[in-house]
């Protein structure tokens, strides 16, 4: 039998599906949680309470940390050192730390001509606060997070400069910023098993927030979505050569277009929403792949 680990967050829902799904087929279970990690240089390896991630037979990336940060691309770092010895990883850590940083995932999306809101980025106060006049309200989003943590709304007016400086200040040198969409109170999640498209779901949101993530109270619903958005979410993930991805969709009046994508996300929308185990696939594909 294949002696399979899953990277991930020993606290995290999914993280802990995916250890069960890969112990039912192959009889082994390891989650590694990366802050306990470490890497040997000298010896060519990755240790992980005294097991050498080398000798496994491929390493499965759920989760590198409970929030993003910029510590997650030195994690990565670790496994694209095991990957280049010849470890087989799940999917690729080069193609992951493309997708972390919000901005680095926006430049390979635009560079592939996809799709997204009207998006800028700058250091300078001054231009941001131009471009939340340009936009009359916008999404100032952190670089690194998830379910909107950190996300603020800013709109056009005299705060707006006030607003912009606090936004700053919280550690965000660099102010990603989107002007804010109007749509039908809900955004999509297309999930993508080996390049094939597996299934969507929609996150509703509530009506107490401007956001649909189910940290803010959206919930996850059953979704159908016409073929120019599979095909526009197909041509997204494609760019980053991922095993499992999500890519997060929103209609607008001006027709589907990407927020990002996604190499976390996608079981939880998968499950309640479709009845469907991403673990389980996502285990057989893997096996597949090894043999």
């Amino acid at each position: 039998m294949k002696k399979i680990a899953v990277i991930g967050d020993p606290r995290g829902w999914s993280s802990q599906r995916l250890v069960e799904a890969v112990a039912r087929r192959t009889g082994f279970a390891l989650l590694v949680d990366m802050a306990e990690a470490r890497l040997d240089l000298t010896r060519g390896t990755v240790f992980f309470r005294g097991h050498d991630l080398s000798k496994l037979d491929g390493l499965i990336i759920k989760k590198i940390a409970p929030a993003y940060s910029p510590d997650i691309l030195d994690r990565l770092e670790m496994l694209r050192f095991l990957y280049g010895r010849g470890l087989p990883v799940f999917s690729k850590p080069c193609s992951i730390i493309k997708l972390v940083d919000r901005l680095s995932c926006t430049v390979g999306l635009r560079l592939g001509d996809i799709p997204m809101p009207e998006t800028t980025a700058t250091e300078s106060v001054a231009e941001a606060v131009a471009m939340v006049e340009s936009y009359g309200k916008a999404v100032f989003k952190p670089l690194f997070s998830t379910k909107a943590r950190g996300m603020t709304v800013i709109e056009a007016g005299p705060g707006a400069w006030t607003e912009v400086e606090v936004f700053k200040a919280r550690g965000n040198q660099v102010m990603y910023i989107q002007k804010f969409v109007n749509h039908a109170g809900r955004d999509l999640g297309v999930t993508f098993l080996g390049g094939e498209y597996v299934a969507t779901y929609a996150r509703q949101g509530s009506e107490d927030s401007w956001n649909t993530t189910t940290r803010s109270g959206g919930k996850y619903a059953a979704c159908e979505p016409g073929p120019e958005i599979i095909e526009l979410a197909r041509r997204a993930q494609a760019l980053f050569d991922l095993d499992f991805t999500c890519v997060d969709v929103v209609e607008t009046p001006d027709g589907p277009k990407v927020y990002e994508v996604s190499a976390f996300g996608g079981f939880r929308g998968l499950l309640e929403a479709n009845d469907i185990d991403a673990a389980g696939l996502f285990v057989e594909h893997v096996l597949r792949k090894l043999a």
